[in-house]
C-alpha cells in the first residue's frame, strides 16, 4: 500500500502555506474540519487541498483513499486517478526512484508551487541594491523536509501532468536540475506574479512560457538592434542635457530601457495584427517617448525647447491657444516596425495630473476599435505608462482597471507600464504605499505582473514582448513593472539627496544600463568596440543635424484635426449657423420605431403604459415630453449614419425612471432597446446606451477619450444626480475646460446633470453650476460680434453651458452638436421634475424644419438660446414694469405665480443658454421692455448657481443700451450659502415660495435679502 500520512507539523505548515495561495482555493463542497484520521473526501482535487485538511492537530490520510481508488478509479477526483495511475506504475517500473514516497512527491509539488508563487521575492530585481526584502520561508529546501543529501537523487515528475518544464519528456530529474530550473525561472532578473490568476489555462500558458523558454538568448542582430535603441534612448536625454542645462524636461536618465522595451513590444504587437497604439503617460520620460518611439521630428522637439511653436506660415491668425509644457503634450505618427509593418502611434495629452489621461485612452482606443469595425479587438491597442507612486496612489488608476471586462467599456486588454524609479517626488515606498508592490491593485483584475530589473534591457524586452503575446492571446490586461531609479531626482534642477542621501550616494557611482549592456556585449565577442562607436557616432550626428534644422523649424498645420476631422474649422474660422430640424414624415417614422414593442414582448405594465402614451404622442402630435424628445433627436441623428453613445449610472431606465431606453420583458428577462432598430439591418453599436460602473471620474474620461476620436458621434455621459458628478472634476478643470486652449483638440462631449430644487437635500440639488461659469473664458466686459453670418462667438469659447426648459429645445441642442463645422463640450444643467411636469411639453411641429411651424422663425428651425415670454407681446411694450430673466424649472413656478396673482405687467424671459452669453437676444428683450425693471431670479443661494456670472455681462448689455448699471439688476434668490441647499423639506417649501413670490412683488425689489 502506498499511503502518506503528514507526521511532521513543519511539512504540514509548509503544504498548507504553499496550497493556501494556489488559484484554486476554494473546495468543490463545504467540508467541515475531520477528527484524526478521517480520509479526505473523493471529491476534492489533488491541487484544492487546504487548511481544513492540515490542520495541525491531525494527520491527513490517503490510505482510504487509494483503496477507493484500487476498487473504482472512477470513484475519486480524475486528479487523484492520475496522481495513483502515474505515481504506481512508474514506481513499478523505474527502480530508480523506488525509494519515493508519495510524501515526498507531494512536498517536491509544494516546493515547486512556492517557487510559482513566491519566487519573485527572491527575483534580482533592484538596479540598485538596497531594498531588502525577506525571503519566503517556503523557498527554503528544509522546511519541505530536504536536505544537500537530496540534491542528487532523481524524483519522478510526471505524475503531476503539469505545464512548464515539469510538462517535458523528463519525468525523471534531481533534485538539483528542478532547483536550478527554479531559480533560473522565477528568481532571474525578471519577477512573476500569475499564480492569484483563477484561470488554469492562463496560468499554464503562463508557466510555459516562463518554465520551458530557455534563459534569454537574442542573435547578433537582435542584440545590435537593441543595443541602438538603448543608445538612441542615453544619447537623446544627454543631448537636451548638454543644450539646456536648466531646463525641465523629466528625463528618463535610470531608465533608459523604457524606449527598448516599448519599441520591441510595439514590433510584437504589430507582429500580432495590431495597427494602431493609443498611448497614455505622463511627463517622466514623455519626450523620450514622442523622439524615440512616436516618432515626433527631434527638430519639432528641440524647437519647443527652443522657444516654443511658431505660426505656420501663411497662416495668419492661426488659432495657437495658450499651449502647454513640452513635457505635456501630445502627438500622433505613422511609423514601420522592425517586421515591416506599419503602426499608427498617438500619444494623448494629459496634465500633470498624472493618471487622469488613463480612461481617456481607453475611451479612445474603444471608438477607434467602433470605427473600424474591430469587434474581436486585436487591431486597436491602449498602452499606459504609470509612475509606481501614482500607479499605487491615485484612485482612478482602479476606476480605470475595474473597466476592463465591462462589455461596453472593454477595450480587450491594456498594456500598463510602470517606470518604477522607487521614488514618488519625495516619497519612500514605505510611505507611499500599504501593499509590498505598486502594482498589487493590479491583482484585483487578475492580471499578470512582470516586475524586471530596469538595469537588464534584454530582460525589459523580454518581459514587453510577452506581455504584448498575452494581451494578443487572451485580451486582457497585464502589467510590466520596469524596476529603476531617477539619477537627477524629481526634474533636472531638483536636489534629491535633501531627502534620500543614501539611494543618490549609490546611484552616484552606479553605471548606466547603456554601460552594463555594452560591456556584456563586448565580453560575448557578439560585438566589437567599433561596431559601439559606428552606433554612437550614427546617432550623435542625427542629434546635431536635427538642432541645426530646428532653428528654421515651421511646424505644418496642426495635427488636431485627424482623418475624421478633416474639414472642421478652428476657432478663428467662421462656421455658418445650421438649421436642426427634421423632415415631418422623418419625425413620424422614427416616433413609431422608438414607441413599438415586439408583439410578443412582456414588458412592466408600468413601461407598457409609457410605451402607449408616447404612441399617443407621435400619432397626434400633443405632448411631447422630455424622454419622447429625446429620443427623438438620437433616433434622428441615427438615421442621419451618426454614432450615439449615451453612458452613466443607470441611464437604460433614467435615474428618475423616464427614459426607458432599455425594457426589460418581466418573464424571460430579454431586453429590447427601441433606438437599435430606427435604420433597416442597423449596426448593433450604431446606438450604444450602457449603465456604467459606479464612477464619476473614470467613467467620464473614458466617454471624453471616445469622443475625442470622431466629430461624427454624439457622446453623452449623465450623472446620476448633477451632484455628484465634482467626483470628476480633474476631468472638467484639466481636460474639458481647457483642452483645445492646451491641446488644441476639440471635443462635443455632452454632460447631463441633473439640476433642481426640490427639497432632497444638500447632494441632490445642485449640479455647481456656478463652477461651469466660472470655468467659461468669455469677456463679461466686451460684447462680441453678433451677426448671425460673422458671429464666433461659441467658436471663441471654451465651452457651452445650458438649463433648457422644453422637450423641443432639448431636441434641437443636441442635433446642433451635430450639426456644425466644430465641436464643442456641452454641459445641461438636465430637468428632474421638468421630466413629468404638465407644463413642459411640446408639440411635434416644433421639431420639424416646415416654415411657418412653431419652432421656425426667420432664421429657420434651431435651438432657442433665449425664450421670450410666452405671452405674445410686440416688439415694444412700455406698460411691463418687471422684466424678471431666469433659467430652468424655476421659470415654470414664476409663471404658475404670475397666473395665480394676474401679474399681466411682469415679462418672464428664459434664458436658455447660459454660456456663451446671448448678449443680442438679451438687448432685444431690453429694447421690447423700455420701462421695466430687470431682476435675476434663481433657486441657488446667491454665491452659487448663474448669478456671478449673468450680472457682470448682463450690466454690459444693458451699458450699451444706455440701461443702467450694476446696481440696477436686481436679485431674486435665496441667500448666501455654505450648503448648497437646506436638508429640511419644510424650510426647502418655505424659502422656494418667498423667492418666487419676491419675483413678482409689486414693490420696487432691493438687493437687501
Amino acid at each position: 500500500m502506498v499511503w502518506i500520512r503528514a507526521a511532521s507539523s513543519v511539512a504540514r505548515s509548509a503544504l498548507r502555506r504553499a496550497l493556501a495561495q494556489t488559484p484554486h482555493r476554494r473546495l468543490l463542497h463545504s467540508t467541515p474540519l475531520r477528527p484524526k484520521a478521517a480520509p479526505v473526501p473523493r471529491a476534492v482535487p489533488l491541487s484544492r487541498l487546504t487548511d481544513s485538511f492540515l490542520d495541525g492537530t491531525s494527520s491527513v490520510y490517503l490510505e482510504e483513499l487509494q483503496r477507493a481508488w484500487e476498487a473504482d478509479p472512477s470513484s475519486v477526483d480524475e486528479s487523484w486517478d492520475n496522481f495513483f495511475r502515474n505515481f504506481v506504475g512508474q514506481a513499478a517500473t523505474s527502480p530508480g526512484i523506488s525509494g519515493q514516497t508519495i510524501q515526498e512527491s507531494m512536498r517536491l509539488l509544494l516546493l515547486v508551487r512556492a517557487y510559482q508563487v513566491n519566487g519573485h521575492m527572491k527575483a534580482k530585481l533592484d538596479p540598485l541594491g538596497l531594498e531588502k526584502r525577506v525571503i519566503p520561508d517556503d523557498l527554503d529546501l528544509g522546511l519541505h523536509g530536504f536536505t544537500e543529501a537530496d540534491l542528487d537523487r532523481e524524483f519522478f515528475l510526471g505524475v503531476w501532468r503539469m505545464s512548464g518544464f515539469l510538462s517535458e519528456n523528463r519525468p525523471v530529474q534531481t533534485l538539483r536540475e528542478i532547483l536550478n530550473r527554479l531559480e533560473q525561472a522565477y528568481c532571474g532578473n525578471i519577477g512573476y506574479e500569475y499564480m492569484h490568476i483563477a484561470d488554469r489555462e492562463k496560468c499554464n500558458w503562463l508557466r510555459d512560457k516562463i518554465e520551458t523558454v530557455k534563459p534569454t538568448s537574442y542573435s547578433q542582430d537582435r542584440r545590435e538592434v537593441i543595443l541602438d535603441r538603448l543608445i538612441w534612448s542615453t544619447q537623446f536625454e544627454n543631448f537636451l542635457a548638454t543644450k539646456w542645462t536648466a531646463a525641465k524636461r523629466f528625463g528618463l536618465e535610470g531608465a533608459e530601457t523604457l524606449i527598448p522595451g516599448m519599441k520591441e513590444m510595439f514590433d510584437r504587437v504589430a507582429m500580432l495584427g495590431v495597427e494602431s497604439i493609443v498611448i497614455g503617460m505622463s511627463h517622466r520620460g514623455r519626450l523620450n517617448v514622442l523622439g524615440n518611439v512616436v516618432r515626433k521630428p527631434l527638430r519639432q522637439i528641440f524647437s519647443e525647447f527652443s522657444g516654443g511653436t511658431k505660426p505656420v506660415d501663411g497662416e495668419v491668425g492661426l488659432y495657437t491657444g495658450t499651449g502647454d509644457v513640452k513635457y505635456h503634450l501630445g502627438t500622433s505618427y505613422d511609423r514601420p516596425t522592425r517586421g515591416g509593418y506599419r503602426i499608427h502611434l498617438s500619444l494623448v495629452a494629459n496634465p500633470s495630473h498624472l493618471e487622469a489621461v488613463d480612461p481617456l485612452v481607453l475611451g479612445k482606443t474603444r471608438a477607434k476599435q467602433f470605427y473600424s469595425n474591430d469587434t474581436d479587438r486585436t487591431k486597436n491597442l491602449g498602452i499606459l505608462i504609470h509612475g509606481d507612486g501614482s500607479f499605487a496612489g491615485q484612485g482612478v488608476v482602479y476606476e480605470t482597471l475595474h473597466l476592463s471586462a465591462l462589455p461596453n467599456y472593454t477595450t480587450g486588454g491594456t498594456i500598463h507600464i510602470v517606470v518604477n524609479n522607487q521614488v514618488a517626488f519625495t516619497t519612500d515606498p514605505m510611505s507611499g504605499r500599504s501593499s509590498q508592490y505598486c502594482t498589487d491593485v493590479a491583482k484585483a483584475l487578475d492580471a499578470p505582473i512582470f516586475h524586471v530589473n530596469g538595469d537588464d534591457v534584454e530582460a525589459v524586452v523580454h518581459a514587453c514582448e510577452l506581455a504584448a503575446e498575452w494581451r494578443q492571446t487572451f485580451h486582457s490586461d497585464v502589467v510590466v513593472d520596469i524596476i529603476c531609479y531617477r539619477r537627477f531626482g524629481h526634474n533636472e534642477i531638483d536636489e534629491p539627496s535633501f531627502t534620500q542621501p543614501k539611494m543618490y550616494k549609490v546611484i552616484r557611482n552606479h553605471p548606466r544600463a547603456l554601460d552594463i549592456y555594452q560591456e556584456k556585449l563586448l565580453e560575448s565577442g557578439q560585438i566589437s568596440k567599433a561596431d559601439i562607436e559606428r552606433i554612437n557616432k550614427k546617432v550623435d550626428t542625427i542629434l546635431n543635424e536635427e538642432f541645426i534644422n530646428s532653428k528654421d523649424y515651421v511646424p505644418r498645420r496642426r495635427d488636431w484635426l485627424a482623418a475624421y476631422w478633416a474639414g472642421f474649422k478652428s476657432p478663428e474660422q467662421i462656421s455658418r449657423v445650421r438649421n436642426t430640424g427634421v423632415n415631418p414624415e422623418i419625425l413620424k417614422r422614427v416616433g413609431q420605431a422608438i414607441t413599438t414593442l415586439p408583439e410578443n414582448f412582456k414588458p412592466h405594465r408600468a413601461v407598457k403604459k409609457i410605451f402607449e402614451q408616447r404612441a399617443q404622442m407621435i400619432e397626434t402630435g400633443e405632448g411631447i415630453d422630455w424622454a419622447v424628445g429625446e429620443a427623438l433627436a438620437f433616433a434622428t441623428l441615427l438615421v442621419e449614419g451618426n454614432h450615439v453613445r449615451l453612458s452613466g449610472q443607470d441611464v437604460e431606465r433614467g435615474t428618475f425612471s423616464h427614459r426607458h431606453a432599455v425594457v426589460h420583458d418581466q418573464e424571460t428577462g430579454e431586453i429590447y432597446c427601441p433606438l437599435d432598430h430606427v435604420v433597416m439591418n442597423q449596426n448593433e453599436e450604431l446606438f450604444t446606451v450602457s449603465n456604467s460602473s459606479l464612477s464619476e471620474f473614470g467613467v467620464l474620461g473614458f466617454e471624453l477619450g471616445y469622443s475625442m476620436e470622431n466629430p461624427n458621434s454624439l457622446v453623452i455621459w449623465e450623472a446620476q444626480f448633477g451632484d455628484f458628478s465634482n467626483g470628476a472634476q480633474v476631468m472638467f478643470d484639466q481636460f474639458l475646460s481647457s483642452g483645445e486652449s492646451k491641446w488644441l483638440r476639440q471635443t462635443g462631449l455632452v454632460l447631463l446633470l441633473p439640476h433642481g430644487y426640490d427639497g432632497q437635500g444638500p447632494e441632490h440639488s445642485s449640479a455647481r453650476l456656478e463652477r461651469f461659469l466660472q470655468m467659461s473664458d468669455d469677456n463679461p466686459y466686451v460684447i462680441p460680434e453678433m451677426d448671425p453670418t460673422l458671429r464666433k462667438q461659441i467658436q471663441e469659447c471654451n465651452w457651452q453651458v445650458v438649463n433648457v426648459t422644453t422637450p423641443a429645445n432639448y431636441f434641437h441642442l443636441l442635433r446642433r452638436q451635430i450639426h456644425r463645422e466644430f465641436r464643442k463640450p456641452l454641459v445641461v444643467m438636465a430637468p428632474k421634475n421638468l421630466l413629468r411636469h404638465k407644463d413642459c411639453k411640446s408639440h411635434l411641429s416644433e421639431f420639424d424644419d416646415v416654415v411657418g411651424h412653431p419652432g421656425f422663425d426667420k432664421q429657420g428651425t434651431r435651438f432657442k438660446r433665449l425664450i421670450k415670454d410666452q405671452n405674445d407681446h410686440s416688439d415694444m411694450e412700455e406698460g411691463i414694469n418687471r422684466l424678471v430673466l431666469c433659467s430652468g424649472k424655476v421659470y415654470y413656478e414664476l409663471n404658475e405665480e404670475r397666473k395665480k396673482v394676474d401679474r399681466k405687467d411682469v415679462a418672464i424671459c428664459r434664458v436658455e443658454q447660459l454660456c456663451p452669453f446671448p448678449y443680442d437676444l438679451i438687448q432685444r428683450e431690453l429694447k421690447r421692455y423700455p420701462n421695466a425693471e430687470i431682476v435675476w431670479c434663481q433657486e441657488e443661494p446667491m454665491n452659487m448657481g448663474a448669478y456671478s456670472y449673468i450680472s457682470p455681462r448682463l450690466c454690459t448689455a444693458m451699458g450699451a443700451l444706455g440701461r443702467g448699471t450694476m446696481e440696477d439688476i436686481k436679485y431674486v434668490g435665496r441667500g448666501p450659502s455654505a450648503a448648497t441647499a437646506t436638508g429640511f423639506y419644510s424650510v426647502h417649501v418655505q424659502e422656494q415660495t418667498e423667492l418666487v413670490q419676491k419675483a413678482l412683488q409689486r414693490e420696487p425689489i432691493n438687493n437687501l435679502l
